[in-house]
């Protein structure tokens, strides 16, 4: 007999509000929908309201975790429509940063993956040395999540010889450590046993499905922007293209360990032969009109931002595709013929990011379905009218 069991959109496995449906004939999943729309947000829509340069810092609050990688998507597409060549000591400090996020970011997946499986002192470690570089990011910019490093036509700050030692100390540190987290997390029977197997997705269906980043890596399909579609300084560094080939949770854990290490060497090449001269250029106010599309390799996959210009000091049009989006067609395949125990594993091999997907905000008419797309000025206005007649229980109010 099949019945379907909601999660979310608020459940104690899901840090953001998204709703899934799963119809399920005993314990295995035979049917999946994924509900989004919860994150009502409208930053694409606020981005046509400020300036290029105030844009860098609304769209690293697109997401928390890989704030940079949403800023410097941006930032390359607005250098495209403006022309602008960063000098090359900028673009090294930029992707300096770029790859010390993403080390931050696969730390902390590989924290919340070892919590899932029950392996609660993987998730105390790799937490442990999270911070070890959160600190060398907030010694570089100032800030342990928002950096704010980046701006048009390069970077805001520069980085001295004390600093370089301690990012290379702080690097040799986390490989040590990273290299013995990937013996536990490779042989770690209990470990292996939980995740081996879950979350099947064949490369087959990864391309299919288009699916982006670790997840499509882990089903062997050697996709990365930054071999694929070299930008900036990468095309200049020595690293490899992880893959593994085993399809499932175990594969995405290891191909983000390898990742780590691959990140480490980049990180050594970019400070040991960082170059001399400026870290920015001076950009004008305005941009020519046209469209630009940049590409980025994000912590979870091709980051892609559309830049509109119409020759104004702000841009006509934003678009933004997360990776978190591009995986979830992926994710539904995955989800099905599991276990309703595998469903929190499973959609946190994604790394999903809800607040990176949903940006936009449109309001369809309940009478006729016309669809409109509102100010963020009016969408607070609704929001407190409504709040202001919602029922009243106790002391709260219910809005919705």
């Amino acid at each position: 007999m099949s019945f379907e069991i909601p999660i979310g959109p608020q459940h104690p496995a899901l840090k953001e509000p998204i709703s899934l449906r799963m119809t399920v004939d005993g314990e295995v999943i035979t049917g999946v929908d994924i509900r989004l729309g919860y994150n009502h947000r409208g930053v694409e829509k606020l981005a046509e309201q400020k300036t290029w340069i105030q844009n860098i810092y609304l769209t690293e609050r697109i997401c928390g975790i890989c704030s940079h990688s949403h800023a410097t998507c941006y930032v390359q597409a607005v250098e495209k429509l403006m022309e602008l060549l960063p000098p090359r000591r900028g673009l090294y400090i930029r992707y300096l940063v770029s790859e010390l996020e993403r080390v931050h970011s696969h730390l902390l997946w590989l924290g919340v993956a070892g919590h899932e499986a029950g392996f609660d002192s993987f998730f105390m470690y790799t937490w442990r040395d999270r911070e070890i570089v959160m600190d060398l990011l907030e010694m570089i910019s100032g800030n342990r999540v928002h950096y704010a490093i980046n701006t048009i036509g390069g970077v805001r700050r520069d980085i001295d010889e004390g600093q370089k030692a301690k990012i290379l100390e702080g690097v040799a540190t986390l490989r040590k450590r990273s290299e013995y987290y990937f013996a536990i997390g490779a042989n770690e029977p209990s470990f292996v046993a939980r995740i081996a197997g879950v979350g099947m997705l064949s490369k087959e269906q990864a391309v299919s499905l288009c699916a982006v980043g670790p997840v499509a890596r882990a089903s062997g399909v050697a996709r990365d922007v930054r071999k694929e579609d070299p930008y900036a300084v990468y095309d200049e560094l020595d690293f490899e293209l992880c893959t593994a080939d085993s399809c499932d949770v175990l594969g995405r854990v290891v191909v983000r360990v390898k990742e780590l290490l691959e990140s480490y060497k980049m990180i050594e090449q970019m400070v040991r032969n960082l170059p001399d001269g400026d870290i920015a250029v001076k950009a004008p106010r305005k941009a020519k009109p046209g469209e630009a599309v940049s590409r980025y390799e994000a912590p979870r996959g091709e980051n892609i931002h559309y830049v509109k210009s119409s020759g104004a000091d702000k841009p006509e049009r934003l678009k933004v595709r997360a990776p978190t989006l591009g995986n979830y067609p992926a994710t539904i395949e995955m989800l099905k013929k599991g276990f309703i125990a595998d469903i929190p594993l499973i959609f946190a091999a994604i790394d999903p990011c809800i607040c990176c997907a949903e940006r936009a905000v449109t309001l369809v008419d309940a009478a006729n379905g016309a669809e409109s797309i509102v100010r963020m000025s009016e969408l607070r206005r609704r929001a407190l009218a409504r709040a202001k007649n919602a029922p009243v229980k106790g002391n709260a109010v219910w809005p919705f």
